[in-house]
């Protein structure tokens, strides 16, 4: 009996030893899977702040390259409306006509290379009051080239440009417009 007690004893005590060693690899294997868990997740956590950034960035570019479409296109527009009105003045009062006709085409050019850009990167709005200020200041050029071909002009026939100028304008400032509604800019900001 002695014996048996002994051996339940010993095989007590070994058996507790394994138990406990076996409880300690499951906690030590659960630990490990949580931290797998917890790494698999601040690798994904990691990678959307990755993405999220690189998007943002691609916005701020994408809206840095609108903006700077934006600008070249407003600042051609306005300079080929300007030598319409430079020739029309130079008509009038006859010195600098041939000065005045080729910057006049070189605004023109000018011009027409912005809207080119702009039709690749701006979007359809915008495009749409571009399009209507570029058809306005073409129908100004066309005018002005038809005064060219019968220097001297009268006075008369000048003041009925007025009209087209006006328009333009018009046209400019609403596709200004446009562009800031386009751009986020505060509206308030004329």
């Amino acid at each position: 009996m002695a014996l048996a007690v002994a051996t339940v004893g010993v095989v007590g005590t070994l058996g507790a030893a394994l138990l406990t060693q076996s409880r300690a690899d499951r906690t030590k294997r659960l630990e490990l899977q949580a931290l797998a868990r917890q790494q698999g997740e601040e690798r994904e956590h990691a990678e959307r702040v990755r993405r999220a950034e690189l998007a943002a960035a691609r916005g701020r570019e994408r809206h840095e390259l609108r903006r700077a479409c934006c600008v070249a296109l407003n600042t051609a527009a306005r300079q080929y409306q300007t030598a319409q009105v430079n020739l029309c003045h130079a008509l009038r009062d006859g010195p600098e006509v041939e000065d005045c006709a080729q910057r006049l085409d070189e605004r023109r050019a000018a011009h027409r290379e912005a809207c080119a850009e702009a039709q690749l990167i701006l979007p359809t709005a915008v495009l749409v009051s571009a399009g209507a200020a570029s058809r306005q200041l073409n129908s100004g050029y066309g005018t002005l080239r038809k005064f060219l071909a019968a220097v001297p002009v009268d006075a008369g026939t000048l003041d009925a440009f007025d009209p087209e100028v006006r328009k333009a304008w018009t046209l400019l400032a609403d596709m200004r417009q446009e562009m800031r509604r386009d751009l986020g800019v505060d509206d308030t900001l004329g």
